[in-house]
Order: C-alpha cells, then sequence, then structure tokens
C-alpha cells in the first residue's frame, strides 16, 4: 500500500537545497559541522515547524546510496539518541562503513537523521514519531529520492537501528508501519505500551497484530538495570521488561540480547547487530519490489533466555511465552558469544582495498568493510616488509578499536578519517601494498598500486 505523507514541489526542492547551503551558518553547534555531501551522499535540512502536529526541532537527513545499484530494495535507519551529543552524532551516521557493508549487501540505502534537540528539550517531541518526525522522515525520503535519483525511496521498506530515544523512535515505527518494517534493533530505549502514572506526558503505543510477525531485538546493557540497579539509566531494564513481556506473550518475534559490558553506550553491539539484521533482511526483502515483506519462518526458530546465556531449538522448548526468539541456529551461536563477552566470531577475512593509487607522495585506497566484523586498520607494506599502519592507532573507548573510531550513539568520528598514506621524504615511491585488517585481527590479500598519477 502507498504510503506519502507529504509531496513538495520538485522546484521547491532545489530551492530548499541551495537555500539550506547558503544559511548553513545560522545554525548553531554542534549541529553545523558535518561531512561534506556529495553523490553517493545526498542531504536535505528542514527548519523547525509551528504547525500542529508537526516537527518542533530542524532535522538534518543523510542518506548513503550504494554505487552501482540501479534499483533500491530498502532502507537501513541508523537513529541516535536524545540530546544534543547523540543527536548530532547522527550528522556522521551515514558515513559508517560498517553500516555500509550491510546496506550495500542487500542493495539498501543507509538513512541518518540528526535531530537538533537543545539539550534540555523534551526528547519526546521527535523520539515519538506521532509528534511529527513519521511526517518529516516520509518527506524526507521523497525528496532524497528525487535529487538522488532513486525516487523508489519513498516506498520501500525500512530495518530500523535506534538507540536510547531512537529505540523509542524505531520501536513506534514499528508499532505504526508494520508492514513497512523489515526489523527492528532497539538498543535500550523500547516504547512505551501501557499508561505509566510517574511519566504521563508519554502517550502508549497500541500493539496491532500485524507488528507482532515485526523481528525486534531489545539490547540493554547490563549495567541499565539488569545486574546494576542503580544510576541514572536504572530505569531501562524494567521497561524493556514491560515490552518484551506484552510482546511475547502474544507469540511475538522478539529477541534480548543483554551487552554483558556496558551501561547506556552502545559498546559492541554492532557484532551482533548487523549479523541479526543481514539475517532478517535476507528473509524478509521481497524479490521484487512493491510486493509485501516475506513470513519470516518460525521453523528454523531458537529461543533463548530472556536475561539469561542459554539457546536451543524453539521445538525444544517447553515454555516459550518465558523465553526470547531468535531467527535462526546460526544467530543463536552468535547471540550465546554475545551476552557471555561480546566477542562474536568471524573466521573469514576482511576485503581487499581496491583503486590503490599514488597521487604525489600519498597513497590512496578505497576499502569496503568487513560484514561481519568492521575495519580496524590497514597495513603498508613494501618489497616484503611491513613498516606503517592506517590509522596509526585506532580507537573507540566504547568497544573494540576501529579505523572509524566511534561515538556513544555508534557513528564514526569527525573529521572522517582518509584512506591515504603519506610517503616520508626520501622514500621510494612505488612498489606499496595496502593490506586491509578487521576488528578480529584478519587481513585481507594485499592490493597493489596498480598506477600513479
Amino acid at each position: 500500500m502507498k504510503s506519502r505523507l507529504y509531496t513538495p514541489p520538485a522546484c521547491w526542492i532545489y530551492f530548499a537545497l541551495a537555500l539550506t547551503q547558503m544559511t548553513a551558518w545560522a545554525q548553531q553547534p554542534p549541529f553545523d559541522v558535518y561531512p561534506s555531501a556529495e553523490p553517493p551522499y545526498y542531504r536535505v535540512r528542514y527548519e523547525a515547524s509551528t504547525e500542529p502536529g508537526e516537527l518542533i526541532f530542524p532535522v538534518n537527513y543523510t542518506i548513503w546510496i550504494p554505487p552501482k545499484v540501479k534499483t533500491l530494495r530498502g532502507i537501513i535507519v541508523h537513529q541516535h539518541g536524545c540530546g544534543e551529543g547523540s543527536c548530532s552524532s547522527g550528522l556522521s551516521g551515514a558515513y559508517d562503513l560498517h553500516w555500509q557493508a550491510l546496506a550495500r549487501a542487500h542493495d539498501c540505502a543507509l538513512f541518518a537523521p540528526a535531530y537538533e534537540q537543545p539539550q534540555k528539550a523534551d526528547c519526546q517531541m521527535w523520539c515519538d514519531p506521532r509528534n511529527g518526525s513519521a511526517k518529516a522522515f516520509q518527506r524526507g525520503l521523497e525528496d532524497l529520492g528525487e535529487i538522488s535519483g532513486h525516487p523508489e525511496l519513498s516506498q520501500l521498506p525500512w530495518a530500523l537501528w535506534g538507540h536510547s530515544g531512537g529505540g523509542h523512535w524505531a520501536g513506534g515505527m514499528t508499532l505504526l508501519f508494520p508492514e513497512r518494517t523489515i526489523a527492528s534493533w532497539l538498543r535500550s530505549g523500547v516504547p512505551l505500551l501501557e499508561e505509566n502514572p510517574k511519566r504521563p506526558q508519554i502517550k502508549p503505543h497500541d500493539l496491532p497484530q500485524t507488528a507482532l510477525e515485526v523481528p525486534i531485538m531489545c539490547n540493554p546493557g547490563t549495567q541499565e538495570g539488569v545486574t546494576v540497579t542503580t544510576g541514572k539509566f536504572k530505569g531501562t531494564w524494567p521497561a524493556n521488561l514491560a515490552f518484551i513481556e506484552a510482546v511475547r506473550k502474544r507469540d511475538g518475534l522478539l529477541g534480548v540480547a543483554v551487552d554483558p559490558l556496558t551501561s547506556h553506550e552502545c559498546g559492541n553491539q554492532r557484532y551482533m547487530a548487523i549479523p541479526w539484521l543481514d539475517a532478517c533482511l535476507r528473509a524478509r526483502l521481497p524479490k521484487e519490489n512493491g510486493k509485501p515483506l516475506k513470513a519470516m519462518p518460525r521453523s528454523e526458530a531458537w529461543m533463548a533466555e530472556i536475561a539469561g546465556f542459554k539457546a536451543w531449538p524453539a521445538q525444544e522448548a517447553t515454555d516459550p511465552d518465558t523465553l526470547a526468539w531468535l531467527p535462526n541456529e546460526a544467530i543463536a551461536k552468535k547471540w550465546m558469544q554475545y551476552v557471555k563477552d561480546t566477542a562474536v566470531a568471524d573466521t573469514t577475512p576482511p576485503p581487499s582495498p581496491t583503486n590503490v593509487l599514488r597521487k604525489g607522495n600519498r597513497i590512496v585506497w578505497s576499502c569496503e568493510a568487513d560484514l561481519e566484523s568492521g575495519l580496524s586498520h590497514f597495513i603498508v607494506k613494501r618489497v616484503g616488509k611491513r613498516f606503517a599502519r592506517v590509522a596509526e592507532k585506532s580507537e573507540n573507548k566504547f568497544g573494540r578499536p576501529l579505523f572509524q573510531n566511534l561515538l556513544y550513539s555508534d557513528t564514526p568520528t569527525q573529521p572522517l578519517v582518509k584512506m591515504e598514506y603519506v610517503i616520508p621524504k626520501g622514500a621510494p615511491l612505488s612498489g606499496y601494498q595496502i593490506i586491509a585488517v578487521n576488528t578480529v585481527g584478519l587481513e585481507s590479500k594485499p592490493a597493489r598500486m596498480m598506477s600513479q598519477r
């Protein structure tokens, strides 16, 4: 069924884009610094609205579209959390190489919002989709579809990932638009399903029968009320548990993966989230656009302890309503490792770098991230000797060291690190090879510098 919430005049789109560039100086920090949006990246920005039911904050939408894809099949949405820090982190979300690998594997776009919410403003005014963000999201897809040459964007299904308030948003979108939602990963935040006397300003959502067929994963940190029951985020687990019980008692396809190492930060969750979403995308995306999403196969399901460490085939479960759902055995095995120590295994090497060129005294290249384990760093090699590393020191205070580093809300730090090596003065200018290394230490085949400019 066609969903169309806003149709802008074509001439307005290009005027708005030009006006955004001319008035970017008017944006307030930290929302005025973001990477450039040259193809295959595209961006639109909308000012706050004063109309009832529309978004009261400005919003910036950036999308990455895999090169050479003629027709997209879906959209991966990476949704940040509440407050200025998390909101501004969304500005780099579409540039994450690891999430791009997931999108590329399924001919999907990678979409990253950045709501310009002041720190002390009410987050519910965007993280509840009914307060205008669902309408703005659809508007963004339509406008980005026109300027990117992919008009199908406005009609495609989406796979949703959300952190904190972004989990509220992703879960809310799932409940409002289950027929468009492939799967949802809810890091820490979940939508409210029942009235909460302590938070009367939050309107509960209904739980429609169709939403029970959408795969959902709840992913709180253990220090958010599971094993640590004090502190700022102690209420996260009780909120998750209420949502989990409501969905599971109606046999909804909901899993739970408690992060054993973290509080509210995202940690190493991507090494579980990306394979899980990959499995859901493989199972549910139709071969032809416009067809309904395929049902998730229940015959392959496994069940797991909600806050434990064991999983087993669904047919062996005696009380499934008290257990969490997992899509298949392969994901169940990854889950059992993740909830133990987050060290999800990977036995395959990453893709090799491509387009290795010398430009003056610089060597530049391209490289796709490893779908399972992302990208840690590159090794520069010459005449059999390894003598440099790019980046010199991969960092990530929230989890495994990454080439792009990571912010609290699971997006790359700015400025974005470049794939380049500056040849030292006096060193040879030829004979170089570049090796990609993923986050479990596996190396690609070396890629030679094929030509020079």
